[in-house]
């Protein structure tokens, strides 16, 4: 997703789509582990999306 994307998303809803980022991470580690990662760039472009929404957050939490 773009920044812009989540910039008009609520906090609650940023807070989820965090949880639901480090979930897929930590399911792309497992997936690297065992040797069944498909797309080696996934886990890349999984933790910069969950640093977006964790910037945004924290840009919300500021301006308040």
């Amino acid at each position: 997703m773009k920044a812009q994307q989540y910039r008009e998303m609520s906090s609650d809803e940023l807070q989820n789509t965090l949880q639901e980022q480090q979930k897929r991470l930590f399911e792309l580690r497992t997936q690297a582990v065992t040797e069944t990662l498909e797309n080696s760039k996934a886990m890349r472009n999984a933790r910069r999306d969950i640093a977006r929404v964790k910037t945004i957050l924290r840009e919300k939490a500021k301006a308040e």
